[in-house]
């Protein structure tokens, strides 16, 4: 199905970009990308291995990244600043991107969804969850963490030598192939074909790195969820690679351990990123999870 754009979505009534695959009557997943990252860095085949299993998929933009809005007018963010604790150059929250995808189903019809986050995008379902409990039917959280910087904290030195994303296309594309490298599973042969293609879409289709920025500086602005986290009552799903360095498998364990019921499901040799062996596997946990949900509703 082709992009199409929502107006006016959420409270910032701002624009957001989205793609809908599936039958229209089928439970409905909704996919959340990370940081930096656009709703192309959900591979076809992976909805397409969602749909295969009986759901709709629903992919999109976030605030900052891809053809979603963009936040230019701004004061800069200060990175630097923000982790040693000065977070006024914070232009906006996780809860204001929650906002966003919880403003996404309203454009769409959608009382709620199934909601599965990956990286940042993790952070965004657990905030779902957390403030707008009745739109979300289970939370799967893969590759996050819970905002306690006691876990699931990156291990930047993979990323040494690499220096910043260049400006021009083809450096772009290479560096992206690189990146995933360092930070993809040593347990899965790389796929540097499908990482080129989608990098050069993603130069194409709106790279900011200015936008990833802000999306870092507002996980740094939203704190620790633990204590909120272990409040939840929902059919949830952790799933972390045990090879992750950009977002320590803490994390997930951490998340799983808040979550009250939560299953965890850790992968070895899994780093951060979606090998496509793995696709039917982790297709089958997320829609096995949103089948049991179905049948076994709130209140039955």
């Amino acid at each position: 199905m082709s992009e199409e754009k929502a107006l006016n979505v959420g409270p910032s009534a701002i624009e957001v970009v989205y793609e809908r695959f599936g039958d229209p009557k089928a439970p409905p997943v909704l996919l959340v990308m990370g940081g930096g990252a656009q709703m192309i860095h959900w591979p076809e085949g992976f909805c397409a291995e969602l749909v295969d299993r009986g759901v709709q998929v629903i992919r999109f933009d976030n605030r900052d990244a891809g053809r979603s809005s963009h936040f230019p007018h701004v004061p800069p963010p200060d990175l630097q600043a923000a982790m040693a604790g000065d977070l006024s150059s914070a232009s906006y929250t996780l809860s204001d991107m929650a906002a966003d995808a919880v403003g996404l189903l309203d454009v769409l019809g959608f009382d709620s969804a199934h909601v599965v986050g990956a990286s940042l995008g993790g952070m965004i379902a657990q905030m779902i969850a957390i403030e707008h409990p009745t739109r979300i039917r289970s939370l799967t959280s893969m590759m996050s963490t819970t905002g306690d910087r006691a876990v699931g904290q990156p291990d930047f030195t993979v990323l040494a030598g690499l220096g910043a994303p260049p400006d021009d296309r083809q450096s772009f594309i290479g560096w992206q192939v690189r990146a995933m490298r360092a930070i993809g599973s040593p347990g899965f042969k790389p796929d540097d074909n499908g990482v080129a293609e989608r990098a050069g879409l993603a130069y194409d289709r709106g790279y900011d790195r200015v936008g990833m920025l802000r999306q870092a500086i507002a996980v740094l602005a939203s704190g620790d969820r633990t204590e909120r986290l272990r409040a939840l009552s929902l059919p949830t799903l952790v799933i972390h690679g045990a090879d992750d360095p950009m977002c320590d498998v803490s994390g997930g364990r951490a998340t799983a351990a808040a979550v009250p019921g939560a299953t965890l499901e850790i992968f070895d040799g899994l780093g951060h990123n979606f090998p496509r062996e793995l696709w039917p596997r982790i297709a089958t946990l997320i829609t096995d999870l949103v089948h049991r949900a179905e049948a076994h509703p709130p209140g039955a």
